[in-house]
This record gives structure tokens, C-alpha cells and sequence, in this order.
């Protein structure tokens, strides 16, 4: 086994070491989620901490760690007889985002099932997880079902397995420790709100904190054992500091006074639910035994706001976790005795015990960016020759006329919620919730041979076509001669994330400000269902000469969305170019990932200009994209009295289907889905 890094050796991140050091002090608390770049130490602290953890007493020969005091009754290795208990270190147990439902909550021991024909339970990462630590890296990479199974474990405190004739109930209470890199994506509402607490880590800039990281990190690589010896004492203190706050945290004192601005903080900040404010009840209590005291303090109070409260109070994923410290401070002066403004003695609750008189203490607390006035003022000057349009607005677009001088970014309408667009066919992709597939979890709809290795067994498929074989293969007493051709895969289906890739006219027809705000309101619709949906993104802009990738296809929607406030538009209108530029984007990825289906959402007018025989050149593009079968729909940003009816041509050229913006809300027709369904179909 590795000799870990040590935990007292990390330079800096005292956010991080805090969060993880108050769940050490009280589980309760629900663990943390650590956010953050690559490369800033996230992995290397949660794995670090295990070593700080008390040592637990379990009974004998339980694969499920029953306590010895207060043994689980309801234990599959149960009933437990009395008898004196062995200690062992507290487990760390790391998740894996490629894991198996079975691999997390356990299953049927087939071999035993069908050799010794009795129901046998093989535990999982849950039961191993129970009174320690579980680990996801890359939390906001893991599938929905896996999500969906450690949503019900944490708030229950027990998992549940109800599966192929077996039912189980055990323990599994453990610290939930995630780690991420906003960059890839963020993570389901439901999930965030079960992680006690957030912070934020980025790399140092300061250039003798890095040199330091970098000369540790050298020296631990070189000799790790030789380096843990030099930190053992560090170490053996940071323990002790612990397991003395974990005897005086029964005896801190809560009072009234401190539960008044609990509520008034999480009243004023608007989360949603009760669960905000318990976290911060227990962290509050956490610090001030960390602290040595027992009595919560103002304070803890707000140290508890910056670490629990940050990704409790986003609205939509686009939000950026962080608090208004200001806010937050005149709220605790509100709700707190008139006597106790004065916050020049704020004793800091950092790790090290270590002065900080900003009274900020960290925590992941980021004052929000001021909004100022959104709408920037409309740039001048023309590209291409191009004058800008004069005309009212709600005045008909003149045929073929760019209104092309180029503008400043327009900001977007609010988002609403959009009808759903699939893919039609039965995909292979990656688990989703978009188009149907043949995935590895979902429901049962068949068993065939299995192709390759038995990944999900059919039991009763597999039973069915053994038994009528039993007396020529010489069966006797209770076991099932199964023979490899006897085995059966079981086939489901759910659904799958898809690659949408958005293709949005910027040119000078789309530019007047009003309608280009709506235009852009649809588009970040369209990015929060992705979001949802648990899609990969893309966004291809076209304007002037030329279309260009402002988004290569990736997990993280929040930077298309970033990516969408910040385009400008003016210009030229080259259709053609943009559904080119789509082209080969989608074939890069077909060769990348041939399981993830795409689909085009191409947002414009239908307007084609610039260059010889735009039209033409932007009906051959389109029907490239229809010959190989890619799923398509239009939004229609046409507008004016007069309509042209040019997007619902282009809709056809692609085999897809065409909807105005209007269409595209959620409570405005219904049956959209069949028709895109059914436009591709008849590609």
C-alpha cells in the first residue's frame, strides 16, 4: 500500500483543509463538495484526510461494520451475538464514474444462485463505504442511475436492494466527498443540495506559495515514506485536535439567539427547503469545537453561511455559488443583539489556528459581479459595404437585404422551459435523458445471448434455457448445471445524452436588438435542457465571410452559455458556411465517439447572402447533413409582417423539422417530438 501524502504538507487551500477537517470533527455536517481547476490538490486532500480519522470498532466477520455497541438488527450478516469489537482505520472508499449499479449497491451472488441454488447478497460500495468515507472525483461526470441510487442512500442512511428475487437492507451512513472541475459540467440540483458544504480552490499566484507546493511535491515523489516521517508529528497533532473537538462537540451550546440568525440567513439568501439550515446549525457547532469552545458564536455563524450556502442558493446552473458578503453581514447584525456589531476581535476558524482579521475566513465566499446595465450600446461602422437598418422594428425584413453593420453583444431574453427534442431510433449512446437507447441500466425489455463478456445477466432467460438440458447433463441434488451457451444478457432501455450542436445565425439580418435578445433567450432555453438532459454541447456561429466553432462540442454548458452572452452579430449572412462549419465538426466526433447520436439545432431566419448562388450552395450544404442521416430542427427567428417562409425550407433540405420561437416554449403545441421524430424518420 502507498504511503499517502500528509494532509499538515499541504500548502495553502485552507478552505479546503477546513471543510474536510469540520466532517472529520462531525459527520453530520454531510459532507463536502470541492470545486475547483485541475491540479489543485482536490484528490490528493480527500485522500489524505483518511488518515486523520479516528479508528472504528466493528464486529467481527461483518461485511457491513456494524457497530459492536449498537449493532444494525436489521444486518444481512445479522442477528450479531454480544461479543467485543475490533478496530480498524476508517475506510476510504472511491467510486468510480464508470461503475456499475451493481458494483455500488450490491446484487445476487449469481455463482452461489446457481451452484448452490440459495439467494446470497454480495455487498457493494455502499456497505463497504458505511462509518467512513465515500469518494467520487469527478462527481459531476457520474451517470443519472448511479446519482439517482446515492441520492436515496444519503438521505435514508441505508440502502435498499429490491433485484432479481433479493432483498436487502442495510446501513450505509458515510461521509460523501466529491471533487470536480466546473469546467466539464455541472452537477444535478438534487445532488448539490445533499453536499453539506462547498469550497472553491484554485491555484495559488503567489510565487513562493507555489515554489513551496512544487519542492514538497518533489521531495514526497522522491521518498514518500522518508517525507511522512518528517510530517509525523504535524500529523499526530492534527489527530488529536480532532478527536478532542469530537468529545466537545456534545457539550456546545447552540443558544436561541445564534439559531435567530441561522434562519434570517437562510431566509434572506432564499434556499430553498429546511436542509440549509440544519448544515448550518451543525457546522456552526463544528467550528466552535474546533475552536475549543462551547458556545457558538456570530462568528461561526457566518463562517458556517460562506461553506453551506453558496450552492444552495443558484437559481439555474448558470449562476455562479457565492455570496454577497456584504448582504450577509448585515444580515447577521440584523437578526443578532444589538451589542454584538463589533468584529475586530472575529477569532479565525483556520485549520492552523492562524490569524486573519478580514473576517471573511474563506469558505468558498464570492461576491457576486455587479450587473450593471446589460444591454451595451450599439456599435457603429458597417462590414461589407453594409449600412445599418433604420427600420422600425416589427417592420418587414426586406428579401436578401443584410441590416449588416456589426453590433455590440446583445443580452438574451430570460430562458423558459422548451418542448423536448429527440433523436429518433433506439441509440447506444451514453446514459441521458433525451433520445431512447439500449443502455446498461433502465428497464428490462428482453434477454439475448450475450456478445462479448455477460455484463447484466437475465436470471430467468438463463434458468429457461438450462432446465431443459438438467437430466442429459447428469444433474443431481440442488445445483443448476449451467453451461456457457446457456447464459442470457438481459437488453433494457432508457435514455441517452446526445451531442446538440447549436448553429446560430449572427449576420446582420438577425441583428436587431429586440429580436436577436429572443433569439438568444432560446438558445440558452435549449442549453438549460441540455443541461438537464445531461447532453455534450457545441455552438457554431455564422456572420460575414465567414462561420466559425465558439464552442467545440463539450460537457460543460455553462460555457456555451458564457459563450453566447459574449457573441456579436453584423454582417453578411453565410448559411452555407455554417452548415459546412457543422459538418465537420459532427464528423470529428462521429470518429471521437461513434455511440453519441447528434443533433443540429440551427437557429436563423432562412436568409442565405454573400458570395455566388448562396441559396443554392446552402440547399447542397443542407442536404450533405441530410444524407447522412443527421437529426435536425430549425428555429425560425423570422419575423415582420411579411413572412418568407425561408427556415421551413431549409427544414426540408435538412429532412428535419422547422418551429418558430414561439412554437419552441414547452406550453405552446403539442406533438413537437412526433414531428421531429418523425421528419427524421422520413430522411
Amino acid at each position: 500500500m502507498s504511503t499517502p501524502y500528509p494532509f499538515t504538507a499541504i500548502v495553502g487551500q485552507d478552505d479546503l483543509r477546513l471543510g474536510l477537517l469540520l466532517n472529520a470533527v462531525s459527520p453530520a455536517v454531510g459532507g463536502v463538495l470541492v470545486r475547483g481547476e485541475k491540479g489543485t490538490a482536490k484528490s490528493t486532500a480527500v485522500r489524505a484526510l483518511a488518515a486523520l480519522m479516528p479508528e472504528v470498532a466493528v464486529v467481527p466477520g461483518c461485511r457491513f461494520s456494524c457497530d459492536p455497541v449498537s449493532p444494525d438488527p436489521a444486518c444481512p450478516d445479522g442477528p450479531h451475538a454480544e461479543a467485543a469489537g475490533v478496530s480498524r482505520a476508517a475506510r476510504t472508499v472511491e467510486l468510480p464514474v464508470g461503475a456499475s449499479e451493481d458494483r455500488l449497491v450490491g446484487a445476487l451472488d449469481i455463482e452461489r444462485a446457481l451452484s448452490e441454488a440459495v439467494k446470497a447478497f454480495e455487498p457493494g460500495l455502499l456497505a463497504d463505504a458505511h462509518r467512513g468515507i465515500l469518494y467520487v472525483d469527478e462527481v459531476n461526470l457520474l451517470h443519472d442511475h448511479l446519482v439517482d441510487l446515492l441520492l436515496d442512500a444519503a438521505a435514508m442512511g441505508a440502502s435498499y436492494v429490491e433485484r432479481e428475487g433479493v432483498s436487502v437492507r442495510h446501513a450505509a451512513r458515510f461521509l460523501l466527498v466529491g471533487t470536480m472541475n466546473p469546467e466539464e459540467g455541472e452537477l444535478r440540483p438534487q445532488l448539490l443540495d445533499r453536499f453539506g458544504l462547498t469550497v472553491e480552490v484554485a491555484a495559488s499566484r503567489d510565487t513562493d506559495e507555489r515554489v513551496e507546493v512544487v519542492r514538497r511535491r518533489l521531495a514526497y515523489d522522491d521518498d514518500p515514506e522518508g517525507f511522512a516521517a518528517r510530517w509525523a508529528e504535524e500529523e499526530s497533532a492534527l489527530r488529536r485536535r480532532i478527536a478532542d473537538a469530537r468529545v466537545l462537540l456534545p457539550r456546545v451550546v447552540l443558544g436561541d439567539g445564534v439559531l435567530r440568525q441561522i434562519a434570517a440567513t437562510c431566509a434572506a439568501f432564499e434556499v430553498d427547503g429546511m436542509r440549509a439550515d440544519i448544515v448550518m446549525a451543525r457546522t456552526a457547532t463544528a467550528l466552535a469545537a474546533w475552536a475549543g469552545r462551547e458556545e457558538v458564536t456570530a462568528d461561526d455563524v457566518r463562517q458556517a453561511a460562506l461553506l453551506a450556502l453558496p450552492h444552495r442558493r443558484r437559481r439555474n446552473p448558470f449562476d455562479a455559488p457565492g455570496l454577497d458578503e456584504d448582504k450577509l453581514d448585515q444580515t447577521l447584525d440584523e437578526a443578532g443583539p444589538q451589542d454584538d456589531n463589533d468584529d475586530d476581535d472575529r477569532p479565525d476558524p483556520d485549520p492552523d489556528g492562524g490569524g486573519n482579521d478580514d473576517g471573511g475566513g474563506g469558505g468558498g465566499g464570492v461576491p457576486p459581479q455587479a450587473d450593471g446595465d446589460r444591454t451595451p450600446p450599439q456599435g457603429q461602422g458597417g462590414e461589407d459595404g453594409d449600412t445599418p437598418s433604420q427600420a422600425p422594428e416589427g417592420a418587414p425584413d426586406a428579401p436578401g437585404r443584410s441590416t449588416g453593420a456589426e453590433q455590440q453583444p446583445v443580452a438574451s431574453a430570460e430562458p423558459f422551459r422548451t418542448k423536448m427534442l429527440s433523436v429518433p431510433g433506439l441509440g447506444e449512446g451514453a446514459a441521458g435523458r433525451r433520445s431512447r437507447a439500449r443502455t446498461e441500466h433502465g428497464r428490462t425489455t428482453g434477454a439475448r445471448r450475450p456478445q462479448g463478456s455477460l455484463t447484466k445477466l437475465h436470471l430467468a432467460a438463463t434458468v429457461q434455457a438450462a432446465a431443459p438440458h438438467q437430466r442429459a447433463r447428469g444433474r443431481a441434488g440442488r445445483g443448476l448445471v449451467v453451461r456457457r451457451d446457456d447464459l442470457r444478457q438481459a437488453t433494457r432501455e432508457g435514455r441517452e445524452g446526445n451531442l446538440v450542436l447549436f448553429v446560430v445565425d449572427a449576420s446582420g439580418s438577425m441583428a436587431a436588438r429586440q429580436r436577436m435578445s429572443a433569439v438568444k433567450g432560446a438558445v440558452l432555453s435549449l442549453l438549460l435542457d441540455a443541461y438537464q438532459r445531461r447532453d455534450k454541447v457545441g455552438l457554431v456561429t455564422f456572420r460575414g465571410k465567414e462561420a466559425e466553432v465558439a464552442l467545440p462540442p463539450t460537457s460543460s454548458v455553462d460555457a456555451a452559455a458564457a459563450r453566447l452572452e459574449s457573441l456579436p452579430t453584423g454582417g453578411r449572412t453565410p448559411l452555407a458556411a455554417g452548415l459546412l462549419k457543422a459538418h465537420d465538426v459532427l464528423r470529428v466526433e462521429r470518429l471521437r465517439d461513434p455511440s453519441r447520436r447528434p443533433l443540429l439545432v440551427l437557429v436563423t431566419d432562412g436568409r442565405a447572402t454573400g458570395g455566388p448562388e448562396p441559396v443554392a450552395l446552402a440547399g447542397r450544404a443542407a442536404r450533405l447533413h441530410r444524407s447522412e442521416g443527421t437529426a435536425s430542427v430549425v428555429v425560425d427567428c423570422e419575423s415582420g409582417y411579411v413572412r418568407l417562409g425561408l427556415a421551413g425550407e431549409l427544414a426540408r433540405e435538412l429532412g428535419g423539422t422547422a418551429v418558430t420561437l414561439d412554437e419552441l416554449r414547452a406550453d405552446s403545441i403539442a406533438g413537437l417530438v412526433k414531428d421531429v421524430t418523425a421528419a427524421g424518420r422520413a430522411a
